[in-house]
């Protein structure tokens, strides 16, 4: 059954009014469920390239440059970031990263650090995101990343409120911490040289040099070093997403 995306925001919402308002001295209730956090891939020789903080310019080149290797990759988006996910460019973009086979994943709305805000603000901040993937897509993503990768309880509650694993990483690129080309790159050969039993990556598609510079010297030296290069979802041996169905039309409340 395919969730609808306007009731999966009222399901939310209701969650949290009910927890607002249960009075004191009522019945005790089971604690909240929390959300399993993925922190490296489970499948042996494999690498999970993931990318935060898109749709953005380069994600089309990035999903080129995997194209090109045979590799996969995970996107995990945001609703507005570096742009709005509902311009007709990052619409596009979105369904042309899914159309090639890669995954895509939340990474909330607005790229806030989840751990300071109110629990009305985190449902806010992991619904809306869910919500436009599924219109723009039609997928309903298993999987988000916190920004930061900061995450607590509460955020564990709503994540598994909407049915999202929440996934760290075990490998920085540092591209967003102001490593040089260079020193990304001699981090991939120094990983690849390692050879760990499987790489979860972070990377970034909104900065170009990630994309043009430095993408596809690590997919040659992961691949050079025997890692199939897939999707978060395989590297873990599960499904990306729990349904996947039609994109939906256009709406005037497709907006950031």
């Amino acid at each position: 059954m395919i969730f609808n995306a306007r009731a999966t925001v009222v399901v939310a919402l209701l969650g949290f009014v009910f927890d607002a308002f249960v009075g004191v001295g009522a019945a005790p209730t089971s604690p909240a469920a929390l959300a399993k956090v993925v922190r490296s891939c489970t499948q042996p020789k494999v690498a999970a390239l993931t990318f935060d903080d898109g749709p953005f310019m380069y994600t089309r080149d990035a999903v080129s440059i995997l194209n090109k290797y045979g590799a996969k990759g995970t996107f995990f988006v945001n609703g507005k970031n570096w742009g709005c996910i509902y311009d007709t460019a990052s619409v596009d973009t979105l369904r042309n990263t899914l159309a090639n086979g890669h995954q895509v994943a939340s990474h909330t709305w607005a790229h806030k650090d989840l751990t300071t805000l109110s629990r009305p603000e985190v449902v806010d901040e992991m619904t809306k995101s869910h919500v436009a993937i599924q219109r723009i897509t039609g997928v309903n993503v298993a999987y988000m990343r916190p920004p930061f990768g900061y995450y607590n309880n509460q955020v564990r509650e709503v994540a598994a409120s909407l049915g999202e694993t929440i996934v760290t990483w075990d490998f920085d690129s540092g591209d967003s911490t102001g490593k040089s080309v260079q020193q990304q790159k001699d981090q991939y050969h120094q990983v690849a040289s390692q050879k760990p039993n499987s790489v979860l990556s972070l990377q970034h598609d909104v900065h170009e040099t990630s994309v043009h510079q430095v993408l596809e010297y690590a997919i040659q030296q992961l691949q050079g070093a025997g890692y199939e290069l897939v999707t978060l979802a395989e590297c873990l041996g599960a499904q990306p997403y729990h349904n996947v169905g039609k994109p939906e039309s256009r709406t005037s409340d497709w907006h950031c």
